[in-house]
């Protein structure tokens, strides 16, 4: 079960990434940023109330928000902080880079998920998941290649360190995700409520230096119908993700994995909607990185 419900996150991501372009595209970067995760706030807050004033009827329906002791807030905070890092760099990134690049260079996350795993978790892979993995890597070399026909130079261009780095900021949340479900017990809907509180605490920090000030960008700023669309499906991609971690023989290097066939969605139907170029191209090592993932997920 929790590989179907792998798949139901990956499904929900990769609707989520097409939004995420449209909204991003000619806009302001942070005020996006904190209308996606306000309006998947606003979404969940029902939840919250329901939980504080009618906790016996939100215990039957299965989306009780629990009270936490304090040391647990904190351990939240640190993945809110790890989190808001990551979506700043993808987001600008986003901004600036093909959907197409984007997204596939996102799909390394599961390498770092995987080293990870072996040395803080002990799970261990066999051959068929090495091989997986190898195979993603391959792939992301061909996209690096591709990319250099945009006119994007992977060595100097800052915004594919921006977007490795996002990658490597959101798989390090993605271990941690591990620790929070199954070793402090967090369920989703907790988890998804404190998260979003704090990731929306911190932007409102980096909003007031940066953006509130400039009446030009608070202009320049545009309201769009994906901006909600992106928080909604994130909490759904999470619900779905977080549910699949609580089970105890759930592996967090194939739940990462499972996750990437979001590119599907991502990079052949956002090819199209965005109109970007070498879409056949980027089809083989997207090919590739879909190989890599049914050798981990079948192994």
């Amino acid at each position: 079960m929790w590989m179907y419900l792998g798949l139901l996150a990956a499904l929900f991501l990769g609707l989520h990434n097409l939004c995420k372009k449209h909204a991003v595209q000619g806009n302001e970067v942070f005020p996006v940023l904190l209308g996606t995760i306000g309006s998947g706030f606003i979404f969940i807050l029902p939840f919250f109330f329901t939980s504080v004033f009618f906790p016996e009827y939100s215990k039957t329906t299965g989306f009780y928000i629990t009270e936490i002791p304090w040391e647990v807030h904190g351990f939240i905070f640190i993945k809110s902080a790890i989190m808001a890092a990551s979506w700043v760099l993808a987001y600008q990134a986003l901004k600036h880079l093909p959907i197409t690049i984007v997204t596939p260079i996102r799909s390394a996350g599961p390498f770092f998920t995987f080293i990870g795993a072996i040395f803080i978790y002990n799970e261990r892979p066999n051959l068929l998941q090495w091989l997986g993995f190898f195979v993603i890597l391959f792939s992301m070399l061909l996209y690096s290649k591709i990319g250099k026909k945009e006119g994007i130079n992977f060595k100097s261009n800052k915004w594919i360190f921006a977007i490795i780095a996002a990658t490597f900021l959101g798989a390090s949340s993605g271990l941690y995700d591990k620790f929070l479900i199954q070793y402090l017990d967090l369920n989703p809907q907790t988890l998804i409520f404190w998260f979003s509180f704090y990731v929306i605490a911190i932007l409102l920090v980096i909003l007031s230096i940066s953006w509130f000030p400039h009446a030009e960008k608070r202009k320049a700023f545009k309201w769009r119908w994906s901006i909600p669309a992106v928080g909604i499906l994130l909490q759904a991609a999470d619900y779905f993700y977080f549910k699949a971690l609580q089970d105890p023989d759930a592996l967090i290097m194939l739940l990462s994995a499972i996750k990437r066939s979001q590119l599907l969605i991502a990079v052949v139907v956002g090819g199209l909607l965005f109109k970007e170029h070498n879409k056949r191209k980027k089809l083989v090592p997207l090919c590739g990185i879909l190989l890599g993932v049914f050798l981990i997920l079948y192994s």
